[in-house]
């Protein structure tokens, strides 16, 4: 467990600017205690520095993870999300979108979000922007990559893409074979 390299944490705040710009401060500069991200065996996560320096004692080998798990830094050096992470991206998430109830379960299965299944989605937003896809109870269901902009959408066929599928809470279920 270490802190961040300046070039792991340029490359990691980048990725997150991407879906909840810069209220990254909020993530850090929070009222109730001081929290950091730190590293370990290339994911990064999310701890208070309370439990961080209890976690001191405990041996590299020993720890298999602390606090909440952002995402993981591949071989090449990109960061990749996790959907760990939602909670916090959609507390502080710059644009959303909403799904309609019947496009839900074909986006909580990998698939992307199309024209025919958007509820909602928040005004002049880019194409090529992060965002985190939300029911129309606003229960947060993933997050992805906009794949038009609010005006595009406007004038797309039902079939046409409007986000990119990156995570969603699915993979709970999807993943729990790996798991054992």
């Amino acid at each position: 467990m270490r802190p961040l390299t300046e070039e792991e944490t340029k490359v990691f705040f980048q990725k997150l600017a991407q879906y909840i710009g810069r209220n990254i401060v909020h993530l850090i500069n929070r009222p109730d205690d001081t929290y950091c991200f730190r590293l370990h065996n290339n994911r990064v996560y999310y701890v208070s520095e309370k439990i961080m320096k209890k976690a001191t004692c405990i041996g590299r080998d020993q720890l298999l993870s602390l606090g909440v798990c952002f995402g993981k830094f591949t071989k090449t050096g990109k960061f990749r999300l996790h959907i760990t992470s939602l909670d916090y991206l959609a507390q502080y998430a710059k644009y959303k979108i909403w799904v309609k109830p019947n496009g839900e379960m074909p986006f909580m299965y990998g698939n992307h979000v199309l024209k025919a299944h958007l509820g909602r989605i928040t005004e002049d937003t880019p194409e090529h922007q992060g965002a985190i896809i939300y029911s129309m109870n606003d229960v947060p269901l993933g997050f992805g990559v906009t794949a038009r902009s609010t005006s595009d959408c406007r004038k797309l066929d039902p079939t046409g893409i409007v986000v990119f599928h990156q995570a969603d809470i699915g993979e709970y279920l999807r993943g729990e074979e790996t798991l054992l």
